[in-house]
């Protein structure tokens, strides 16, 4: 009996990412995405960017005996809206993200992690693979700007050492 047992997981399991194997890993891993559940929508947010939200045009509704008509005006486009080719891709940007995040070692998930799609991540792992300085997101200043970095002895002394 138990000779008929399969090993569970090998084929389904996410490649990670190990130094110096970036061309495999890409490879892999883009296959990995194509046996996936919606991995065309997966692939599509990770090579291509996230689905951008369009603006759909409401069109006039006429008044009747109870309500006021409604002008012709633009609205931006829901869920319930969308053509399901545009849903799978939008809904597919949160699980591209996931797996990126799951196929790669602690040394590149903390710069990556703080990119908001999964194309900029998967730009950004290629970069780092192949030596390049990223583009870290910029922070804005209100977030950043404290007194201490204001100071322009400090920025000297820190310049210095």
């Amino acid at each position: 009996m138990h000779n008929n047992i399969m090993p569970v997981g090998l084929r389904d399991r996410l490649p990670l990412l190990t130094l110096g194997r970036y061309a495999q890993w890409q490879s892999r891993f883009l296959r990995y995405i194509d046996t996936r559940l919606n991995g065309e929508a997966l692939r599509k947010c990770i090579l291509e960017g996230p689905y951008k939200l369009t603006t759909v045009t409401i069109l006039v509704v006429p008044a009747t005996d109870d309500t006021p008509a409604i002008p012709e005006r633009t609205a931006v486009e829901i869920l319930l809206t969308m053509s399901p080719e545009n849903k799978a891709h939008y809904e597919s940007e949160k699980k591209a993200i996931h797996l990126l995040l799951t196929g790669i070692g602690d040394e590149i998930y903390l710069t990556v992690d703080a990119f908001k799609t999964a194309h900029e991540m998967w730009i950004a792992i290629e970069r780092l693979q192949k030596g390049k300085e990223i583009a870290k997101p910029i922070t804005p200043i209100s977030e950043s700007t404290s007194e201490e970095d204001s100071d322009p002895e400090q920025a000297q002394r820190d310049k210095d050492m």
